[in-house]
């Protein structure tokens, strides 16, 4: 008989112990509550009261315990339970995972490119040897076949005219600075913004250390300020009581590729809103009620001075505001960069494709 049978629906049994599973429930909860440990044991206990996570057997106790001896918390200043770099760093790879999909790594942390030159993917190509050229380019097996053509098997030598090499894909390095919104609209209306824009971080960062371990990444936060944090900075990061100075984010992030001196720059700009702020002699000027032209003519004049750098900005905007897409497109023609709308859903997918694209081009 041609058809389609229809069973129940089996679901299949992960082999988790109780402490596996608590695991990826308690990492989830720290990354909401940036990285605060008892805010976060006090939610899995009114998740644990209400789905039922825990047993006679398994207790949170017995979790909580679990966490120390496994030293995936550890005691820091004043007696507070924090992370360990352990827990941090696992952050990070389910991070990667849950936004990008589990990648491989790639060779040696170089990005391929379409054009010839060292690196270390051999093509088919060869071609006669040149003085400079690496030895572990040399085609030994044609290059032994020629010495043999060309001198003959009872006179046998191998000469620099026999030698032929073999071609390479170009290689190259990518700098890559993150910038993160951490403005109160991230959190505004009890819409939270700043945890799936953490996610990409951590996710960008996990993805660049192991896949492209050769590449730079700098991540910068900006408020009424921008100041420079660290990878393992990334979990805590919170949000405060500022308004959007986008302008210092654009000038620190761009002083940081000026250090780099790498042909290959370019920015990522997690953003909500429009920039409300900037400093002019030493004092803040601030506008959060509409488009300030003060404000918005110097974001966009940075723009065109990274176009003019050759350092592309992708700007990634979480709000669907008609007013606010429109500053956003401004600044993207200004910038010649590019600029994606979307939900926060969506904001691993468009960070990976962009970053794997710019990643082969030659600025």
């Amino acid at each position: 008989m041609i058809g389609f049978r229809f069973t129940d629906f089996q679901e299949e049994k992960k082999n988790e112990t109780p402490f596996e599973r608590l695991l990826k429930i308690f990492l989830e909860l720290m990354t909401h509550t940036s990285g605060d440990f008892e805010e976060s044991m006090a939610w899995l206990k009114e998740l644990d009261d209400e789905h039922g996570l825990t047993n006679e057997e398994y207790s949170l106790e017995d979790f909580r315990r679990d966490l120390e001896e496994k030293r995936y918390i550890k005691q820091g200043e004043a007696n507070k339970t924090e992370l360990s770099e352990k827990s941090e760093q696992l952050i990070r790879k389910k991070a990667l995972e849950q936004i990008f999909g589990k990648l491989k790594k790639a060779g040696r942390g170089n990005h391929k490119t379409s054009f010839i030159g060292k690196g270390s993917e051999a093509i088919s190509d060869r071609r006669a040897f040149q003085f400079g050229d690496s030895i572990d380019q040399i085609a030994f097996t044609e290059s032994f076949k020629n010495a043999q053509i060309n001198n003959g098997i009872d006179h046998f030598q191998i000469t620099e005219k026999d030698l032929e090499v073999s071609e390479n894909f170009h290689t190259t390095q990518m700098s890559t600075v993150l910038m993160i919104d951490i403005s109160h609209s991230m959190i505004l209306y009890g819409e939270d913004r700043i945890t799936p824009a953490k996610k990409v971080a951590m996710a960008l960062a996990e993805l660049i250390t192991t896949k492209y371990p050769k590449d730079s990444l700098d991540i910068v936060v900006f408020g009424n300020d921008a100041w420079e944090i660290k990878i393992k900075d990334l979990p805590y990061l919170s949000v405060g009581p500022y308004h959007t100075n986008t302008v210092a984010g654009l000038e620190l992030a761009m002083d940081l590729l000026r250090r780099r001196k790498n042909a290959n720059r370019q920015i990522f700009m997690i953003t909500d809103g429009k920039p409300t702020c900037l400093i002019e002699n030493g004092e803040y000027y601030q506008n959060s009620w509409g488009q300030d032209p003060k404000i918005l003519n110097r974001t966009i004049n940075l723009g065109i001075q990274c176009r003019k750098l050759n350092i592309p900005i992708t700007t990634f905007m979480i709000a669907k505001d008609p007013y606010l897409q429109k500053f956003v497109e401004e600044f993207t023609e200004a910038n010649h960069g590019k600029a994606f709308y979307s939900d926060l859903n969506g904001l691993g997918n468009f960070i990976f494709t962009d970053y794997e694209k710019y990643k082969r081009k030659r600025f």
